[in-house]
């Protein structure tokens, strides 16, 4: 008798636990889920110093939906426009500098909200290196502001990037 009180407690407690996990897994998403615009994003390197990585004012926009899709955009301030006004004529300084004066990715996102960590699961990059890789990031959300680590950005070496949104009403 004792014993089935004890499994019928251990099924009730871990139902009720399980539940719950569903009930914050779900809640984050809808908390995160949105359309942010670009504050900063840096190189931090071992000394402490920053690296605009696109500028002093980059521009991008996050979008985030509530079913765990995501489309990222980052570009450079004042990048150079192509002096043929044709892409497919571009010199190669004009391709160069458009290539890494802009980061875009999309696919599907999820949220470890014991770690509070964000994984990108990438479908397709401007990076091809990224194209169908996870990538984990730490992330802070406080109020309008999400903010994520990324802990070893295509620069390589002893950095890590930091990355900074606001949410769009």
């Amino acid at each position: 008798m004792k014993i089935r009180y004890l499994l019928n407690f251990c099924l009730l407690a871990w139902g009720a636990a399980a539940y719950g996990q569903n009930v914050v897994a779900k809640k984050v998403p809808d908390a995160i889920a949105g359309t942010y615009s670009l504050i900063l994003v840096d190189n931090l390197l071992a000394n402490g110093d920053r690296v605009h990585l696109y500028g002093d004012h980059p521009h991008g926009i996050l979008i985030m939906d509530g079913k765990g899709n995501y489309c990222l955009q980052i570009v450079s301030e004042g990048r150079p426009r192509f002096a043929s006004g044709d892409k497919s004529k571009g010199t190669d300084q004009e391709n160069k500098l458009a290539l890494q004066g802009s980061n875009a990715h999309f696919g599907t996102y999820t949220i470890d909200t014991i770690k509070h960590a964000i994984t990108f699961n990438i479908n397709h990059a401007s990076f091809p290196n990224w194209e169908g890789t996870k990538q984990v990031r730490p992330f802070e959300l406080d109020g309008k502001i999400f903010k994520y680590t990324v802990p070893a950005p295509t620069t390589g070496g002893s950095v890590r990037g930091e990355v900074v949104w606001e949410r769009v009403e």
